[in-house]
């Protein structure tokens, strides 16, 4: 696409100047050609600099995401990997549900400007206004044993961390078993949904909120003490389509670790270092009972590890974690 191979010719010569000349050259069409597709790109959101015998030079981009800027900032391309990016959807891993049913190939990713029905873990609502935060979805056929999946949400929140640690000045934690989160405060959530085929996981979603670039003013009162943005820990404005090219490398590559099966050393590393509840006193809730304990970490196949209030340690998988005050 001659706009994205544009961007790519700008970005790389950042700070300094592209001649037209050598742009419409590189890519074998006329510097008429190159300033139409400039005007377009201005028309989305971009500034340019342009300067007698200098050229050109990126001078703004566009805030929200932009499809022609991720493709050019991707490091790695993943053969046969694609992206789309919709002004709205009900929710991202529902679109990808219906593009896997639907026959397209993976892995493909779906992002959005906005959901209307975004949703966490349990069904909870994911506030998701167009305000310049990522809602994203990646798509994977796997073909492996369901019981092999067992720690690929709590891999795949770790592999985030790292991430989102190289956006923002604070370290950032995982609480089991999906949400990233800053000195308790929520960043971002992650959900994962399957379909099983006989004995083999057929359609595979993996769903990621991230508080990027949401000004704290416009939180809904009941989030207002609990949600932070990226930018609100970093003190200025997240590249939104930097952050989300670095994602898509990210993820494709965790996925195929993964599903090698050469993680399982790194997972105990990262874990370790962005666990967010390890030592801390919480009361988990299943089926309407409550239990309290503190938390040891993880086992092997990703249950949350707690030592009771009568010593005993006990593994758990689907239950409500809350941090006890004091804890």
């Amino acid at each position: 696409m001659t706009e994205t191979l544009i961007l790519r010719e700008l970005l790389a010569a950042e700070p300094g100047w592209v001649s037209g000349g050598a742009i419409a050259s590189k890519l074998g069409v006329s510097r008429v050609s190159i300033w139409h597709q400039m005007e377009k790109l201005r028309a989305q959101g971009f500034g340019f600099e342009a300067m007698p015998a200098r050229g050109y030079r990126l001078s703004r981009r566009p805030r929200m995401l932009h499809a022609g800027l991720v493709e050019a900032q991707l490091k790695v391309r993943r053969k046969g990997f694609t992206f789309a990016i919709l002004d709205e959807v009900d929710s991202t891993n529902d679109e990808a549900a219906r593009q896997l049913a639907a026959g397209r190939p993976a892995p493909f990713a779906v992002f959005a400007q906005k959901q209307t029905r975004g949703r966490g873990r349990f069904g909870r609502v994911w506030h998701s206004e167009a305000n310049g935060n990522l809602y994203s979805s990646f798509a994977f056929r796997p073909r492996i044993a369901p019981e092999r999946m067992q720690t690929f949400t709590l891999w795949m929140g770790v592999t985030i961390c790292e991430l989102v640690s190289k956006f923002v000045p604070v370290a950032p934690g995982i609480k089991w078993p999906n949400d990233i989160v800053f000195n308790g405060r929520k960043a971002g959530g992650i959900l994962t949904e399957a379909r099983v085929d006989a004995d083999q996981i057929r359609d595979l979603v993996l769903g990621l909120g991230l508080n990027v670039n949401s000004p704290p003013d416009e939180w809904p009162a009941d989030l207002a003490k609990s949600a932070v943005s990226l930018s609100e820990l970093a003190g200025a404005p997240v590249d939104l389509n930097r952050l989300t090219a670095a994602l898509i490398g990210r993820v494709l590559l965790a996925y195929e670790r993964f599903i090698e099966g050469d993680h399982v050393d790194s997972f105990a590393e990262l874990w370790n270092r962005h666990d967010a509840l390890r030592g801390r006193d919480v009361t988990v809730t299943a089926a309407g009972r409550k239990r309290r304990g503190r938390v040891l970490g993880v086992d092997d196949v990703g249950s949350l590890l707690l030592r009771g209030e009568n010593g005993q340690t006990r593994a758990y998988r689907a239950v409500e974690v809350t941090v006890d005050k004091g804890g």
